[in-house]
């Protein structure tokens, strides 16, 4: 168990290391200036030792000369001609650009010290240009988002320098220890500065997608307890009005009315109860708890059935073949009728209300049209949150809401919902 937990590890860790990333960040003014920097120094540098020493060989001083014997030596670059000055500066300039294309500036700096030290072989030349090869391959495996081609590219630049060691690769005295000291602390920071600041932004970036999560959340509950509420809140405020108008002419009619109130204020609890069920719910483990199903189409009969009883007539048409959909466009559609006839109750009293169902091969169509208000309608704002709300509810299923005022008079709200058929 041990041995395979072990593995996944190293599986999900080479995976990370291996896997391209996305575009590097834009290095910051800071940056930009200290790597400006970091090439002109390293360029003036190298090709000052350069033009000074081209005629000193790699290596340890050698020994006195010994009569009558001749020591072999390395061949003598004296004339550094307009290539080697170029090569010199090439391999500390493209430092400057080392945050922006750092797989570009290890190739640029590579290339560059291998063609100098063809022709010049200098140890105080060749530490600088070995200590450019070591930053820009840094570089390159910590800001390149080609992984795969950074780590290659670095594996074989190591093999050429391996290979050009005699020439590329200085002979480190005492006098240079502080020097590759100062390099490696100054790597070691900025290693450590880098990893904070993507710590940081990876930070950030949870944060946000938490917040934005929420946010999403929350719009989603309001929408789901407005369409709760708002509906059945509507409908009951309508029959206690006419429970109240009627209750002294007409007890029987006015308990008929409370009898609705009665239903309906269950209906909203029944909703609640699985709206704020499906808010508590617990991941930790099974839960007992009382949901009612969510509505569906199947219910609209007993949601006109509702306004009927309110004294708005109401029609129900089904076109088509009813069949089986996914629980959110069954929930949607659903949401549509019921926002549209909330809005008839409220705000178009005396209206008929016609509803037509429309089970199509590829789509299914809801459709709730009045005829308008035959008295005047109380003087209820709105503020158009429902139907916003409704958008962005089809939204998620690729469905489309149209609605407006009919050229005949009255109001229409349809929606069009696209479905996949087996």
């Amino acid at each position: 168990m041990k041995q395979t937990l072990l593995a996944e590890r190293w599986r999900a860790g080479k995976m990370t290391l291996l896997r391209a990333a996305g575009p590097p960040p834009r290095p910051s003014r800071a940056a930009q200036i200290a790597d400006a920097a970091l090439g002109i120094v390293m360029a003036a540098a190298t090709l000052n030792y350069t033009l000074k020493g081209g005629d000193a060989p790699i290596g340890p001083k050698p020994l006195p000369p010994i009569p009558g014997f001749v020591p072999e030596t390395l061949p003598s670059t004296g004339n550094v001609g307009p290539l080697q000055v170029i090569l010199a500066m090439a391999s500390g300039l493209a430092l400057a650009f080392r945050r922006r294309f750092p797989l570009a500036t290890f190739w640029v700096v590579l290339v560059a010290t291998l063609l100098l030290h063809v022709g010049v072989r200098d140890t105080d030349s060749a530490l600088l240009t070995f200590a450019s090869c070591l930053i820009a391959a840094y570089s390159a495996a910590m800001y390149s988002p080609y992984r795969v081609a950074a780590i290659t590219s670095i594996v074989i630049g190591a093999g050429l320098i391996g290979v050009r060691h005699d020439a590329t690769v200085p002979q480190v005295t005492a006098g240079y220890v502080p020097f590759l000291i100062i390099i490696g602390i100054g790597l070691a920071a900025n290693t450590a500065h880098t990893w904070k600041q993507r710590l940081t932004s990876v930070q950030a970036e949870q944060e946000a997608s938490t917040r934005q999560a929420v946010e999403h959340e929350r719009a989603r509950i309001a929408r789901e307890l407005h369409d709760v509420v708002t509906h059945n809140v509507a409908v009951m405020v309508v029959q206690a009005g006419a429970a109240r108008k009627v209750i002294d002419m007409s007890p029987d009619q006015a308990r008929k009315s409370l009898l609705a109130v009665e239903a309906g204020g269950r209906a909203a609890m029944a909703e609640l109860r699985h709206v704020m069920g499906l808010l508590t719910m617990s991941g930790d483990g099974p839960e007992p708890i009382d949901l009612v199903p969510q509505p569906s189409l199947d219910q609209l009969p007993e949601l006109a059935g509702r306004v009927r009883a309110t004294g708005v007539p109401v029609e129900l048409t089904v076109t088509g073949t009813p069949a089986p959909l996914p629980a959110g466009v069954d929930l949607a559609a659903y949401r549509v009728v019921q926002e549209a006839l909330t809005n008839t109750v409220k705000y178009a009293p005396g209206a008929h209300v016609q509803i037509n169902v429309d089970y199509g091969p590829e789509s299914l169509r809801v459709e709730v049209a009045d005829t308008g208000a035959t008295s005047v309608a109380p003087d209820v704002p709105g503020n158009g949150r429902g139907l916003i709300g409704l958008r962005e509810r089809l939204a998620l299923y690729g469905g489309t809401l149209q609605s407006g005022i009919r050229p005949t008079g009255g109001y229409r709200v349809s929606a069009t919902i696209p479905v996949a058929r087996p």
